[in-house]
């Protein structure tokens, strides 16, 4: 998996001009006209051409990832629930790509417009980019691992460890379970945010009673 890491890495570094726009334009155009992100260390900017080459990386080797996950779980299966491998590998990352794909166009945005909603006459929205670009890396990941869960379930269900009519059951208390992680896990303790991250999982949760049924 390490290895993975490092040659998806190296790649996103070939390409690092373009992923950095990618990931400010987001930021840019929740900011007033005229207005640009701000760096107040020497060493800020470069850091960040690193933190998105690092995710990049991710979202690149995540096949390899998934691939590495599945090994480690494949000596525990019998013959015919080995076959689940190249499947598994592929959903998994498919999801892990949506969460973080989702992530970026919808939530970030989202959030980030929230919290430049304050600004008036006496206090200005000035953001620096590395606590801004920390939000955002955090919302990556956080979405791209709470877009496994119907991966993770189409797993339990396939070793008899759920079922889908006991999650159907048990939805209400899933629900309410789900806005108390949506609160836990949520970058900010903004109200928007949190129930950006619900939505999501409470979808996912009904899309996960379809994988395991």
């Amino acid at each position: 998996a390490a290895v993975s890491l490092g040659v998806g890495f190296a790649i996103a570094c070939l390409f690092y001009q373009q992923e950095f726009n990618f990931v400010i334009e987001p930021m840019r155009a929740m900011l007033p006209k005229g207005q640009t992100l701000i760096y107040t260390e020497p060493t800020e900017a470069l850091m960040l051409y690193v933190k998105i080459a690092v995710i990049a990386g991710i979202l690149i080797a995540s096949p390899g990832v998934m691939a590495q996950v599945w090994l480690f779980v494949a000596p525990g299966l019998y013959s015919h629930e080995k076959k689940m491998a190249i499947p598994f590998v592929l959903v998994s990352s498919l999801f892990f790509i949506a969460g973080a794909a989702f992530a970026h166009y919808y939530v970030f945005p989202l959030t980030f417009k929230f919290f430049g909603s304050f600004s008036s006459d006496s206090i200005t929205f000035m953001p620096r980019i590395e606590p801004a670009f920390g939000l955002y890396m955090k919302l990556i990941l956080i979405f791209g691992a709470i877009f496994q869960m119907p991966t993770v379930v189409a797993l339990l269900a396939r070793l008899g460890l759920v079922t889908a009519r006991f999650m159907w059951r048990n939805f209400k208390y899933a629900f309410f379970a789900i806005f108390i992680i949506g609160a836990v896990l949520s970058p900010g303790t903004d109200p928007v945010g949190q129930i950006a991250m619900a939505g999501p999982m409470t979808v996912l949760y009904l899309i996960s009673i379809l994988f395991a049924w």
